[in-house]
This record gives C-alpha cells, structure tokens and sequence, in this order.
C-alpha cells in the first residue's frame, strides 16, 4: 500500500506554535523585568561631584529602596535630612551606630573603633580626609562620607550639631546598587569594612534583572523573526522545485 503524506503544513504550524511561545516567554521575561525593577528600584541623578571618582556628576545610578535597618558601613545611600537641607543626597556610609570614627592614622586612613580602613575608591594619595576629626556615631544613626574628601560637604560639617554629623537610619530612602549612565556597571562594596562587626551588605538583584530583560528581548526578536525567515525559506523551496511532498510505501 502506499499513500503520501503532507509535511511542509505540518512543520509551519509547529513552527507557528514555537514561535508564539518564544516570543511569550521573551515577553514575560521582558516586562516582568521591567515591573520587577521598577518596583525595587529608584533612579537617581549625581548632583554634585562629591561622590567622585566612584560618582561622576551627572551620573544616573540605581538605587534600591531598602530600610534604614538593612543599611551596612560601605554602602552609598540616598537620604533626606532637614539638617542637611531636606533634599535628597548621596554618601557613603563609614560609621554605624556605637562606632568610633575618626581622621586620621599615621598612614593618612580613616579609623573605625581604632581599626584602619582601606578606602580604594578615594583618589590615590590622597588621605581620608584633610582634616582631623573624631565623632562616636549614637545607636540607630549612621556617619556618612563623600568619596571627594577634599570637596564633600557630609558628617564632618555637622560635627558640632546633635548626632556629632551623623543621621537617623529612618532617614534613608535607598542604598545604590548600579550605574546606568555614563557607565553600566555595578557598585561594588568596599572590602575595607568586611572584617568589621556586621560586615558590608549583599547587592541587590540588579544584575539579575538586567539579564531578564536583555534575555527577554533577545527572545521577542528571534520569536518574530521567524515567520520571515520561513516564508522566505519556503519561497526559495518552492522555486527549486521541492514539493514539500514525500512519498513513503507500507
């Protein structure tokens, strides 16, 4: 017996289906990325140059909104203080609460309850700070830096307000994870702080997301892409001459 069955129909609506799926699970990935981060994350633009070299002015950073609570020395944070103008400023913490800080050792490096830190995100040779101070950070507060030491207005300009300089953990809004322009790269934590009580904190998922997203398009594209692809396949098929038929005897 023989009979002859028909494959191109067969294969272009699998391909169909294949397609269509491609393309929803680009899209899941795609916007589930984009809503995910939109709900962990806040952008934030550089004002001043005070964080340079790590912050460029300018820079358009991502921030994670966390709580004050979840805050480690090394991170750089986004705080509002009325002490400090209300408005929303970027620093580095280098002091919790109960801790010591002070400026400097005979090396010119900050010291955290007399322990020396290395700071290599400050310009080379230059020292922690240009002047000398000494500040014991009260419980629930946090003592914030400027990577520009020599031009960063932060906790050493209120030294002799309440706090010492510091500000209430309550006061933070987000810790910056990442920077999205000019540059895209993460914000690494300084290993300086690790060996101190708490250590520093985990990064947040932004480089997962960004994966998601990019994964999510790559996905979208090539899901689309197909049907193109196969009409024009199919077309130069046909024109040689293949019937898109076989032939098979039982």
């Amino acid at each position: 017996m023989s009979g002859t069955i028909r494959t191109e129909g067969g294969r272009g609506r699998l391909g169909s289906v294949l397609s269509g799926l491609v393309v929803a699970v680009g899209c899941v990935l795609f916007l589930g990325g984009f809503a995910w981060g939109a709900v962990l994350y806040q952008p934030y633009s550089v004002p001043t140059d005070s964080m340079t070299p790590t912050l460029d002015v300018g820079s358009k950073v991502l921030a994670q909104r966390i709580d004050g609570d979840e805050v480690r020395r090394g991170d750089i944070v986004v705080f509002k203080d009325p002490l400090w103008g209300g408005v929303p400023t970027v620093k580095r913490v280098v002091g919790v609460g109960g801790d010591t800080v002070a400026c400097c050792d005979a090396e010119g490096r900050l010291t955290v309850n007399g322990k020396p830190v290395e700071e290599p995100y400050l310009r080379p040779g230059a020292p922690a700070s240009g002047q000398k101070f000494s500040a014991t950070v009260p419980e629930g507060n946090l003592f914030l830096l400027g990577d520009e030491r020599h031009n960063s207005l932060d906790s050493r300009v209120h030294l002799q307000e309440a706090g010492q300089g510091s500000v209430p953990r309550s006061a933070v809004t987000a810790r910056v994870d990442a920077v999205a322009w000019p540059d895209n790269r993460v914000v690494e934590r300084p290993a300086g702080f690790a060996a101190l009580p708490g250590g520093t904190s985990r990064p947040g998922p932004v480089e997962q997301l960004f994966y998601a997203i990019v994964a999510g398009c790559v996905l979208i594209l090539a899901g689309a892409a197909y049907g193109p692809v196969a009409r024009t396949v199919g077309g130069r098929t046909g024109t040689s001459g293949t019937t898109g038929r076989r032939s098979v005897n039982a």
